[in-house]
């Protein structure tokens, strides 16, 4: 935001999020208030949720057992074992609500429209409190890298340690030319090509974190400087449908995340099968 000839006051929306305050070296942005805020709004739903459960649901209890099952029945088609279903759902599921709560943040009026002027370098900016935290790279590319570890995790834990270094490093591809090369001449040449195959996975865990932050912040963030735009040139009633629009990309986007990060969780605890 910079001061004007007529004295006034213009906010830029910033591709990055901006400091509110520091804790000792540790700057806290607009963006992270607003993770914090959709942190405690999740927690307050699950407090309400289990503080009276009931043998037959009512209010949020019958909400939340309602998505819980809908969750599960959909991990299954993906899956196609409830035992893993049940595994991989609580972090897909907790990524989901955290976004989509998250997403919708963005689009409350007080997002982006409460703040403080701060001077710098002579020039007036508005510094908004809070700001949509999917809307920033940094958020998304947490998101991103927990979710990749969450995978290894889990696939190193269901295939067994050795097995999954296995697929990134193929150790057991050149163990077996001098076990089965009398049997088999192609094998000098098959396995090494085996081998070699299996460190291109590696590049391909590069892009799984490219794509999943890069996806989700290019979505939210492109929205919300629609937003902004269709609101300076038409004040009230022309961006409403936008509104909207954006109400179903926020889900989307979220259902989007959760379920590659599912399908990449099921793909990575599949047994080889011989």
């Amino acid at each position: 935001m910079a001061e004007n000839n007529n004295n006034e006051i213009e906010h830029e929306t910033t591709i990055f999020a901006e400091p509110i305050f520091h804790i000792g070296s540790f700057t806290v942005t607009n963006a992270l208030l607003n993770s914090w805020l959709a942190v405690i709004i999740l927690l307050l739903f699950f407090v309400a949720a289990g503080r009276k459960i009931k043998k037959i649901p009512r209010g949020v209890q019958n909400m939340f057992e309602t998505i819980l099952e809908g969750a599960l029945s959909f991990a299954d088609s993906i899956t196609g074992d409830r035992k893993k279903s049940q595994k991989l759902l609580p972090i897909c599921l907790t990524l989901f609500l955290f976004i989509l709560v998250n997403n919708y943040l963005g689009l409350m009026p007080f997002v982006g429209s409460i703040g403080f002027i701060e001077e710098l370098h002579g020039e007036r900016f508005f510094i908004p409190m809070f700001r949509g935290a999917t809307a920033d790279l940094n958020t998304t590319l947490a998101l991103a890298l927990f979710s990749v570890v969450a995978i290894h995790v889990f696939g190193a834990m269901m295939v067994g340690g050795w097995n999954y270094f296995n697929r990134f490093i193929n150790v057991k591809a050149f163990l077996e030319i001098p076990k089965k090369f009398k049997k088999d001449k192609n094998i000098l040449l098959v396995n090494p090509i085996k081998a070699f195959v299996s460190m291109i996975e590696i590049v391909g865990e590069v892009a799984k974190i490219a794509s999943l932050s890069l996806r989700l912040f290019g979505n939210i963030f492109a929205g919300e400087v629609l937003l902004v735009s269709m609101m300076a040139i038409f004040a009230f009633l022309t961006p409403v449908p936008f509104m909207f629009l954006e109400i179903i990309v926020g889900l989307v986007q979220a259902l989007v995340f959760s379920i590659l990060v599912l399908v990449f969780m099921s793909m990575a605890t599949a047994t080889e099968e011989h």
